[in-house]
């Protein structure tokens, strides 16, 4: 443990610090494709019943029109942010008509792109700016990869925590400076230790053959004679590889999270510069728009990392003008597998540990980090997608080479001292119980969701499609066997008839060209 994390525990073990951190702002995001019964991808439009996607606020759809996303507001309890999510997916339930939930991340069975609808989200120019999206999604990298499922954890800290920090820290600079540089420190030390992570919760070690049909290369393996599975032996979580979420095209991007500038400077050079290698795919020429624009990003969405710095953003404005404007808000982490042995995704034990796992990374020693590090990075992040569970498996600690599994003791017995102390701040011993469970999965590999979905594989001599099928199966029938009271019921139904109403009054609204309405957006990059 540092001296640093050692003077900050000690800052933060007084009465009122404590209390601070009682009221840590969580936001949970869940994907979740819509299936047929029969396990294939939803051709029907998003429910009418749920609302519009464009402005729901918690039921909207990410790439497909069969990829719905849930979205929990702003929380700072544990069990009241699992219970409504859990409450979205009864009333989804309620009102599916002979469809049901997929319950992993990897997707069902893949019929080529036709067979994924891409989202849609009525007439208006934000509306079509948003499928056109999608669209170039879909050019770039292909609809399959866009159909993977996963769960964006949201974490902020209070103002009056951030204030105290400053006024203790001497007032340096103004306050929001200060804050967006602590956040920064946090994501820095995320990259470093979240392999940590997809070794703990890495739920996609095995995917339906389907989602690879017609590529060479891949490097897995077939788990039964059939080929109906593929997978790696000590594999973590596929879905963080180079087969899901990457672009190899974006690795010549080198983003820096010295400082705002550079992060910003780094997306906006990304966004205005074109790349010959989408120059092909129709960017407005006639009115014909498959992508937003040829650059290397279309918007800052594009650019897949395993955590963001946030800012809400105002209507129209733009992610980085969000963060130029008013810094760092909030910090979106965006590399957790859905559980398929949750029926939500993930559950208090995970969330607890995250809290830990998030407030270490902030207070932990976090010096600047250069090219050769985010090398070590990347490459550390790989070994445990594809061979987490390699017995004798070695990471690049600085300069030299650390097993897994002492790299993984280490960090957890300083992480623990941050569970205590949200244990003091809570009363109880559920932290410390969130952090006995993942020391027990590094003592035990065969306790990591990843080698429990493996065994379940084999065990039941089932492929990893109809085994997941049956998951959402089960699932399914959590949800509707419980359904939700009639009050939440006529709540859920408002809120989908208020924003549908929304998306009327802004298709009402517009009173320019798309083309005019791109190029004002734009124009924001210019000025960022």
């Amino acid at each position: 443990m540092s001296a640093q994390l050692q003077q900050h525990l000690k800052a933060l073990s007084t009465p009122d610090s404590l209390a601070l951190l009682q009221r840590i702002n969580r936001g949970i995001e869940k994907e979740s494709l819509r299936i047929s019964e029969e396990g294939r991808i939803a051709q029907s439009p998003h429910p009418v019943a749920l609302g519009s996607a464009l402005t729901h606020p918690s039921i909207t759809t990410d790439y497909s029109e069969a990829l719905l996303e849930f979205i929990t507001p702003v929380d700072t309890g544990v069990e009241s942010s699992l219970q409504t999510l859990s409450d979205i997916h009864r009333y989804v339930y309620s009102q599916l008509d002979g469809e049901i939930l997929w319950s992993a991340s990897m997707p069902c069975v893949v019929a080529g792109d036709d067979s994924i609808p891409v989202a849609q989200y009525g007439s208006s120019n934000v509306a079509r700016m948003k499928t056109v999206y999608r669209y170039g999604l879909g050019h770039r990298y292909g609809r399959a990869m866009q159909v993977i499922s996963g769960i964006h954890y949201n974490f902020s800290l209070p103002t009056d925590f951030w204030q105290r920090e400053w006024q203790e820290a001497g007032t340096p600079g103004t306050l929001e400076d200060w804050v967006t540089s602590r956040y920064l420190g946090l994501i820095r030390n995320f990259h470093r230790y979240s392999w940590l992570l997809i070794y703990l919760f890495g739920a996609s070690p095995a995917l339906c053959a389907s989602f690879l049909r017609g590529r060479d290369g891949h490097g897995l393996q077939s788990l039964e004679p059939e080929g109906k599975t593929l997978y790696l032996p000590h594999a973590t979580a596929l879905r963080m590889g180079d087969l899901g979420y990457s672009s190899v095209a974006q690795r010549d991007l080198r983003v820096c999270y010295n400082s705002l500038d550079n992060y910003v400077d780094a997306l906006r050079h990304g966004i205005m510069q074109p790349r010959p290698e989408y120059s092909h795919i129709a960017n407005g020429k006639n009115g014909d728009y498959q992508q937003l624009n040829t650059s290397l990003l279309q918007i800052e969405n594009e650019f897949y990392s395993t955590i963001r710095p946030k800012r809400v953003t105002y209507s129209g404005e733009t992610p980085l003008s969000a963060l130029r404007r008013g810094g760092i808000e909030y910090v979106e982490v965006r590399c957790i597998d859905v559980s398929p042995f949750s029926p939500v995704g993930l559950d208090a034990e995970q969330i607890r540990f995250l809290d830990s796992f998030l407030l270490f990374c902030l207070l932990e020693d976090s010096p600047a980090c250069d090219e050769a590090e985010q090398d070590r990075i990347q490459a550390n992040l790989s070994a445990v997608v594809n061979r987490g569970r390699e017995p004798g498996l070695t990471l690049m600690r600085r300069n030299d080479q650390c097993s897994l599994t002492q790299w993984a003791d280490e960090l957890l017995a300083s992480i623990g001292q941050l569970a205590d102390l949200l244990d003091t701040a809570h009363g109880g011993t559920a932290y410390r119980s969130a952090l006995s469970a993942q020391q027990a999965k590094v003592d035990d590999p065969e306790l990591t969701p990843s080698a429990r979905v493996l065994r379940e594989l084999r065990e039941r001599n089932l492929p990893f499609f109809r085994w997941a099928l049956a998951q959402s199966q089960h699932w399914a029938e959590y949800f509707r066997s419980e359904p939700l009271p009639a009050a939440s019921r006529e709540r859920f139904a408002r809120e989908g008839a208020e924003s549908l109403a929304a998306q009327r009054a802004i298709e009402e609204s517009d009173d320019i060209s798309f083309e005019q309405y791109l190029a004002r957006f734009y124009a924001q990059y210019e000025a960022v």
